[in-house]
């Protein structure tokens, strides 16, 4: 396996976990798969052999991409024509087991989302900092 082929296989074992941090950062979908790829350029890009936690630093790329995004909304001074709700992630009512606590989780994150909209860029890396060392 070279390089790529094994950067490749890497970047996909941590695609959700980069989607939830964008998603949970930018509060779109969209915004978040944009933050994604973004990430992987930015580590096909660079020479990644002395990188001991590669999870670590993925989550890096996609923290500091989201808040380059946040912070062009605000240099743009982006204002929505009423109040912005993250985008909902559309869940079955009738889903049983592990995947339906995993959507259940979301939704209640969704809630946590419309607090975060509150927090300068600066605030939600720290809030979501704390986040991923209580988990």
């Amino acid at each position: 396996m070279d390089e790529h082929e094994w950067q490749v296989e890497q970047f996909e074992a941590y695609r959700t976990h980069l989607q939830a941090v964008a998603y949970r950062m930018l509060g779109s979908l969209s915004e978040a798969d944009d933050a994604v790829q973004e990430s992987w350029l930015h580590l096909s890009r660079s020479d990644t052999s002395g990188v001991e936690n590669l999870g670590g630093w993925l989550t890096t790329v996609v923290a500091r991409v989201c808040l380059d995004m946040l912070r062009s909304r605000n240099s743009r001074r982006e204002e929505p024509l009423d109040m912005h709700v993250p985008e909902p992630i559309v869940s079955r009512e009738d889903g049983i087991g592990p995947e339906h606590e995993a959507l259940l989780a979301d939704s209640v994150g969704l809630a946590l989302l419309v607090v975060l909209n509150t927090l300068n860029p600066a605030e939600r890396l720290s809030q979501l900092d704390l986040a991923v060392l209580n988990d």
